[in-house]
């Protein structure tokens, strides 16, 4: 199986990657082409690809069976943002009109579809029943994930428990799923495998988490989505969850009634009380906890050009919020 120099950019690694991306999404349906192309060019940093290809370098070396696990994962997060945006009605990612708002509810459900397929024919191709095992799982438990958190819109009763167990189906697995493939091909012993999993769950945790963090706190254009899409949305998320447990029957009042009625208007109310419990600094010390976990995990693995990677990539992606 054919390795790759260590020491190629991370650049250069990515563009592997859109190779197979592009590749894969060829149809002879035109609406489907346009509506890939849409998605994958609209400027994503390809957070998950970057994962599975910095975890594989830390396993032993990246491989071309890599780029290809690496493509899979996008088109699978590519397939559930499509659906994601149709049922949160959303209209903007990244600064940018959704698919959804661009071509239209149903298109963008019918192209999700044929992402989620496309993917297993390329799982199909590697023809290995471990990674079959393993994408299967995680679509699996990423639907299972996004039917908990549509079941607890609304809710100011979900307890912070629920919400992980949420986060972690919802977001959690893909990461997770990206430690996994990362040692496929590579000498990790029994530890090192279980620690990269670990590490990629503990980064979608993270990951998730800032992003729920800075729907309260931070600013609309660097983030690229609208602030109060969650309150929008009646989703509680760790900032509300602390804040409304946290809070006198008037502010418990005012957030529920934000999070049942999807009421944007509140929105600077309730960040004044987000603020005023401290809900954004207890959010972000258990984001600072879970960091220091996923550091030492790292220090199973002896490539330090790797981890100094991983490191890089890990800070440029969350600790630049905080």
């Amino acid at each position: 199986m054919q390795t790759i120099n260590e020491n190629i950019s991370v650049d250069s690694q990515l563009e592997k990657v859109n190779e197979v991306i592009k590749s894969s999404l060829n149809s002879d349906v035109p609406l489907i082409n346009q509506i890939g192309k849409y998605i994958i060019e609209s400027g994503g940093k390809k957070t998950r690809p970057q994962c599975l290809i910095n975890l594989a370098g830390l396993a032993g070396s990246v491989k071309a069976v890599h780029f290809q696990l690496a493509a899979i994962i996008e088109l699978i997060h590519t397939a559930t943002l499509l659906h994601d945006d149709v049922v949160d009605e959303s209209e903007k990612r990244r600064n940018t009109p959704t698919a959804n708002i661009k071509f239209g509810n149903a298109a963008s459900i019918l192209v999700g579809d044929f992402l989620y397929s496309r993917s297993f024919q390329m799982m199909v191709d590697i023809n290995n029943i471990e990674i079959m095992d393993v994408l299967a799982f995680t679509t699996n438990k990423i639907a299972e994930g996004e039917v908990m958190q549509l079941i607890s819109k609304n809710n100011t009763d979900l307890t912070e428990e629920e919400y992980m167990n949420i986060i972690q189906s919802k977001t959690g697995v893909l990461f997770e799923a990206c430690g996994k493939l990362a040692a496929l091909s590579n000498p990790v012993d029994p530890y090192q495998k279980k620690a990269l999993s670990e590490i990629g769950k503990l980064y979608g945790k993270i990951y998730q988490l800032v992003d729920d963090i800075l729907d309260y706190s931070g600013d609309a254009k660097a983030i690229g989505k609208n602030l109060g899409d969650d309150l929008k949305d009646g989703k509680m998320t760790l900032p509300l969850l602390a804040a409304y447990r946290a809070s006198n029957i008037h502010d418990k009042e005012l957030i529920k009634s934000a999070i049942v009625q999807g009421d944007v208007s509140q929105l600077t109310r309730v960040i004044n009380i987000i603020e005023k419990t401290k809900s954004i600094s207890y959010s972000k010390n258990i984001v600072l906890g879970l960091m220091r976990d996923l550091d030492e995990k790292l220090d199973l693995f002896d490539n330090d050009y790797y981890k100094h990677r991983i490191r890089n990539f890990f800070a440029d992606s969350i600790n630049r919020h905080f």
